[in-house]
């Protein structure tokens, strides 16, 4: 019986164990070698003393060793937690100390990266280390594993005896909320599991399917292109890029199927120099779109560039994972579509007066259906506002299972096909990251010469939003656009620098003194009212 997330690989191995599982460049492992590895590491993991439910932070770029750490986290009872590879010190550090990160699966360059790494021990809860890769990392202050030595060891690798069942914690995948730091979504084995199971329905996944990661799997949809990969038995391959070319040239040369992507992705295949309408991809059956807008010319184009590839626009959240998807059938007739629920999943609309929206409505999206977090890690005051009761339950049926109120506002046409409005918060989403106003204009008050600071998404249409800060000097102090765009450059992963800077005398305000973040929407929208807005397609 396959119910925790490393019994699918399990399974795929006593299936097809010289099936090819992973790609990662000019490395290829089988299902019987990755089983093998991820039982090591396992082994090595318990040895260290990592229980039932600890949690292990994996920061290492796309690779196959990233995929063996999360599935022998898995199979050694542990919590995998994956983190960006593009995330700095001080994000790092503060999923480390949040969640409580027992080890640390990493690289010797990203550990020197951290402050004081010597001193980290001493100011988290991290035990042990496991380094990937060969260099030096002796003066890491902290006992140090090699991954190498550990997966590679000709000691028999024996599965241990599971004693996690599906409802316990598998993964914390961490993403911006609306205020403050980025908060860490609990993900149970049975949620990941239905994830990859529901997916894999709509998508008709199989053996012979070749899937190519360029999400990261901190991302919900990345590390689900991993799982639906495993579970059916087929091949991931991941890759890394700069240009579109690169990617196009991966998706011929491996036989790719399938691909997903976000906004800013797909803008980047359409460009003429991505020579993806000039190379022939007879095995690409099908690609997806998620992590926000994808604009109606960019639709056009790739669907000009790929006759034969089927479309699949979705829409989700991490906190409920896949929420809806439009069916490529009903592109043509309604192609701003978020479309109709996922397999086994109830998409509701409800009005502010807690009432189930008409057609043409506008409400919020609620989720219910087994994809549904476990909530946020150490915020149950969070977990408590997005996680409720079913609004309306069926007779004799409130069991206490929770949904989900997403935040984001729709609105369902006559058939139940369902269209995105906008957020309820000030969420930014820019280059398939949600990334939280507070964080950036932490950043910017860092600098010390700021009275005030704001920050807001404006559309793009590459990116889906860029960001922009609205900012007010102290008095007598001085310091331009390009420093406080460094400033923030230096201390924040690339996705989260302000793309624009404006100085202002002041800041408008509510009437409870707040800052009006709607004034400063609406002004930049008259600024750039010569810009017709893309119709929003899909959100994540």
């Amino acid at each position: 019986m396959n119910y925790l997330l490393h019994h699918h690989l399990r399974a795929s191995a006593q299936r097809a164990p010289e099936q090819e599982a992973l790609v990662d460049q000019k490395r290829r492992l089988t299902y019987r070698e990755f089983a093998e590895q991820v039982s090591k590491l396992a082994q090595g993991l318990i040895a260290a003393g990592l229980v039932r439910g600890d949690r292990v932070g994996i920061w290492l770029e796309p690779s196959l060793e990233q995929a063996v750490s999360i599935y022998g986290v898995s199979q050694a009872q542990g919590v995998f937690v994956p983190i960006h590879h593009s995330l700095k010190s001080e994000q790092v550090l503060h999923i480390t100390n949040d969640c409580g990160l027992k080890c640390l699966i990493t690289t010797a360059d990203h550990w020197r990266e951290l402050p004081a790494a010597r001193e980290v021990s001493g100011a988290t809860s991290l035990q042990f280390l496991i380094q990937v890769g060969d260099s030096d990392m002796a003066d890491a202050g902290l006992p140090n594993l090699g991954f190498a030595s550990l997966t590679g060891s000709h000691a028999p690798s024996q599965p241990p005896t599971d004693v996690a069942i599906e409802k316990d914690l598998a993964a914390i995948l961490y993403t911006s909320g609306s205020t403050g730091k980025p908060k860490g979504v609990m993900l149970s084995h049975a949620n990941v599991m239905a994830g990859a199971s529901i997916v894999s329905d709509y998508l008709s996944l199989g053996e012979s399917d070749r899937i190519l990661a360029v999400l990261p799997f901190s991302f919900d949809a990345g590390l689900n292109q991993l799982t639906t990969g495993i579970q059916q038995g087929g091949t991931v391959v991941m890759t890394s890029f700069r240009f579109a070319r690169e990617i196009v040239t991966v998706l011929a040369r491996e036989r790719i199927t399938g691909l997903a992507g976000v906004p800013p992705l797909w803008n980047l295949l359409v460009q003429p120099s991505s020579t993806l309408g000039r190379t022939e991809l007879p095995h690409l059956r099908y690609i997806t779109n998620t992590g926000g807008a994808l604009p109606q010319k960019t639709l056009a184009a790739l669907r000009q560039a790929l006759p034969r590839t089927r479309v699949f626009l979705m829409y989700g959240l991490t906190e409920a994972f896949r929420s809806t998807y439009l069916p490529p059938e009903e592109l043509d007739r309604r192609p701003t579509s978020m479309g109709k629920a996922i397999p086994n999943t109830e998409i509701l609309v409800v009005n502010d007066d807690g009432n189930p929206c008409q057609p043409g409505e506008v409400g919020e999206l609620v989720h219910h259906g087994p994809t549904v977090s476990l909530g946020y890690w150490g915020d149950e005051q969070l977990t408590n506002r997005i996680l409720r009761p079913h609004p309306f339950p069926l007779s004799g049926m409130n069991d206490g299972v929770k949904v989900c109120y997403s935040g984001d506002l729709v609105q369902k046409d006559e058939e139940g096909f369902l269209y995105f409005v906008g957020r309820r918060d000030n969420l930014i989403k820019s280059s398939g990251f949600r990334i939280s106003p507070t964080e950036v204009e932490e950043a910017l008050f860092q600098t010390g010469k700021l009275r005030e600071a704001a920050v807001i998404g404006v559309a793009d249409d590459m990116l889906g939003q860029h960001i922009k800060a609205f900012v007010v000097l102290h008095e007598g102090a001085a310091i331009t656009a390009d420093e406080l765009v460094a400033c923030c450059a230096s201390s924040m992963p690339r996705h989260m620098v302000p793309k624009s800077v404006e100085f202002l005398p002041a800041l408008p305000k509510t009437s409870s003194g707040k800052i009006d973040y709607s004034t400063l929407r609406r002004r930049e929208a008259s600024a750039n009212s010569d810009v017709i807005p893309e119709t929003l397609v899909c959100n994540h």
